[in-house]
């Protein structure tokens, strides 16, 4: 791992993450992914080049330079959408896919998620995450907030 200090993460041009390390070398295209979001929450942020080969792994992100964690989180925040679902519309599985029409604080959305025994992960007792074929994330922060109707589809799918 290298030292977090010694990374320098950046936008340039305003829409390209770059990263330099120490006095050593530059990367003009860096993608930051979490290592292992379900198990290890805000930790292990690799720092990808543009052939997808790791540059670093930063265990604690906020042990980086305040500049560059802000880079990153605004980075990620692009990178990974996740949408509070208000209330779920429908649902429907058919041939080991989820088929979802939800409310969002966005809008309405509709989305397919595939295995949900891999795909719906519950993250406490009463949170769900349910994260689609495109990666995009979709909360419920507490399943008892839901209408009726809503906790009734859950249950018959999760």
């Amino acid at each position: 791992m290298i030292e977090p200090s010694k990374l320098n993460i950046f936008f340039h041009p305003h829409d390209r993450l770059r990263v330099t390390v120490g006095d050593d070398r530059s990367y003009p295209t860096v993608k930051p992914v979490w290592a292992s979001p379900i198990k290890f929450p805000g930790q292990y942020l690799a720092l990808l080049d543009a052939k997808e080969q790791e540059i670093a792994t930063v265990k604690d992100p906020r042990d980086l330079p305040p500049a560059s964690l802000e880079a990153v989180k605004a980075e990620l925040k692009r990178r990974y959408l996740t949408a509070t679902i208000l209330s779920v519309d429908k649902a429907k599985v058919e041939f080991g896919a989820t088929y979802w029409h939800v409310t969002t604080e966005r809008g309405e959305k509709d989305f397919v998620t595939q295995s949900l025994q891999e795909n719906a992960q519950w993250m406490g007792e009463r949170h769900l995450l349910l994260i689609d074929v495109d990666g995009n994330r979709f909360e419920i922060p507490n399943i008892d907030d839901l209408d009726l109707h809503s906790r009734e589809l859950l249950d018959s799918i999760v």
